[in-house]
């Protein structure tokens, strides 16, 4: 169901996951000249953004460029959604930027902790604008992912998300 995630070299072809980005294709590598330099690069094909990003080769696992998650680390997330949600006390700017840090990060255990830590309120008609936001785009990361990964549509990703979401403690 899953697709191997071990691999340490990345091929076209390959669904990577780019920190700040979100789920991609490996569409090419090419070589450029920049500032005098040859660089290899991959490119990499966001659909969802209708974007093309290139990346160094030497720097990919730098920048956080990573295969998806395979059964075993969705395991972890899973866990994760069904844990006991954190109540921060506090002014919410700095909640919200420790949110969106997580949410950048691309690691698939620190959103699920995002997503865990503002379902507990989904419901509250008093709940932000930019709660509600962060809270989004946290399920819609997470949800991209899973869906590339388990080669399901994105609908079923995040009702499965939604539903270990449910089942928290």
């Amino acid at each position: 169901m899953f697709q191997v995630a071990s691999k340490k070299i990345f091929t076209v072809g390959d669904s990577v996951v780019y920190p700040s980005h979100g789920v991609g294709q490996i569409t090419g590598e090419e070589t450029q000249v920049i500032a005098g330099v040859e660089m290899k690069l991959y490119v990499i094909t966001f659909a969802k953004d209708k974007m093309i990003l290139r990346v160094p080769t030497s720097r990919a696992i730098k920048t956080g460029l990573r295969h998806l998650c395979n059964s075993d680390e969705f395991s972890a997330v899973m866990k994760s959604l069904k844990g006991k949600a954190k109540i921060v006390k506090g002014m919410w700017s700095k909640r919200a930027q420790e949110y969106e840090n997580k949410i950048n990060s691309g690691d698939a255990v620190a959103i699920a902790e995002v997503l865990r830590d503002l379902y507990r309120n989904i419901d509250d008609p008093d709940r932000s604008y930019s709660e509600r936001q962060i809270y989004d785009a946290a399920l819609d990361r997470l949800a991209q992912e899973y869906s590339a990964a388990a080669n399901i549509n994105k609908e079923e990703a995040s009702n499965l998300i939604v539903d270990a979401l449910n089942q928290a403690v």
